[in-house]
């Protein structure tokens, strides 16, 4: 249960690393149990971080980005193997740090699996089929394909930097003040769906209510079964969620950097661990593909400005992909994969000028993603 600390005042300038380690503090949580049988990382050869990396024409040094961000935690695995882990900060081992939109990359997983299993009939199905609230809003008869491709056509401004923008009313839910089906359910369309791709939190939000609704089970008990225990998750971790136990599946998942690096592993595997299967390999690589036009690098619309990067099913391709990609959320946090290294990275970062304006120099994703891929050209 949250108590009477002061709740933490984002894209504000404010250092956020002491808070986002503690996010049950503040907030009303569903918990996560870790795996009954868990599955650590082995321990690789270890391996040293290059120097410097290239971004925009200059050569800049690693150590400066990784303080510049507020790095707590950086984890590097080839071959599923730890080769680097480091934690500075408020962060370690058994820190669990929030994923901010990491937690869609999740949300992505579990609508495969319930696809696989028959639970969902088809991505082709309107997402409303599943569950009353969505009927009436901007998501009525939209398919789930175009809602997990961020292209649902609905109204939404997703500036941080600006304090009226739609993803910033989420503040209110977390509040208390209103609940997250209510706020979803509020939304209206505004172009027709699979046109345009506009990053929209509340379209994770709706593919929580799909799941929801098509399982008859709240979401944290679904990623136990399906995702916690057959990953072998090392840690408990929880869910963030609004005053009705409904879980914030945009943005409220909380995990250490070596469950975060699990579905990355996931992922790299094509949907296997140890060779058994927990998503079909069909999922991850439709989940992993800028597949039409209005999904490619240069064409994914954030707030009010167009993305360098392209989008999947929930996940993010790089520009000039070498068939990378990776989950990213605010305040520079990332699973990045990089399956022809055989690497998945994590970083856990709180950026303190993240969310000040919508320019590259204060938010950083892209440079994040430059040195990512230099750690993983150089193992």
């Amino acid at each position: 249960m949250p108590n009477d600390k002061k709740i933490p005042q984002l894209y504000s300038g404010e250092r956020q690393h002491e808070n986002f380690c503690r996010m049950e503090d503040f907030y009303h949580t569903a918990t996560l149990k870790a795996a009954s049988h868990i599955r650590p990382f082995p321990k690789g050869n270890d391996s040293v971080l290059p120097d410097t990396y290239r971004f925009e024409g200059e050569t800049r040094k690693l150590s400066d980005l990784i303080q510049a961000t507020d790095t707590s935690a950086l984890l590097v695995l080839q071959d599923g193997k730890i080769r680097y882990e480091q934690y500075f900060l408020t962060g370690g081992p058994q820190v669990r740090w929030t994923s901010w939109s990491v937690a869609k990359s999740f949300i992505s997983a579990l609508v495969g699996i319930a696809i696989d299993e028959g639970i969902i009939s088809s991505e082709d199905d309107a997402i409303s089929n599943y569950f009353e609230a969505l009927k009436g809003s901007a998501y009525d008869g939209v398919s789930i394909k175009h809602v997990l491709q961020m292209s649902s056509g609905a109204r939404w401004n997703e500036d941080y930097s600006d304090p009226t923008s739609d993803v910033n009313r989420l503040g209110l839910v977390m509040a208390g003040i209103q609940g997250l089906d209510e706020f979803v359910h509020a939304i209206q369309p505004e172009v027709p769906p699979g046109t345009v791709c506009r990053y929209n939190s509340a379209d994770t939000q709706a593919l929580g209510m799909l799941l929801r609704g098509a399982t008859g089970r709240n979401l944290t008990d679904y990623m136990q079964e399906k995702l916690i225990e057959p990953l072998g998750m090392e840690s408990p971790g929880y869910w963030l969620t609004d005053k009705n136990g409904i879980e914030l599946v945009l943005a409220g998942l909380n995990l250490t950097a070596r469950d975060f690096a699990k579905i990355g592993e996931l992922f790299r595997n094509n949907g296997q661990v140890d060779g058994k299967r927990i998503v079909s390999e069909q999922w991850v690589r439709k989940s992993v593909a800028a597949s039409e036009p209005h999904l490619v690098p240069g064409n994914v619309i954030v707030g009010g400005h167009k993305f360098g990067f392209g989008y999947g099913y929930q996940w993010w391709v790089p520009e000039g992909s070498e068939g990378e990609y990776s989950a990213i959320g605010v305040y520079n946090q990332f699973v990045y994969v990089h399956p022809g290294n055989r690497a998945v990275i994590v970083k856990l970062s709180a950026n303190p000028n993240y969310g000040l304006s919508e320019k590259e120099s204060d938010n950083k994703d892209e440079e994040n993603m430059a040195m990512l891929q230099a750690i993983s050209n150089n193992l």
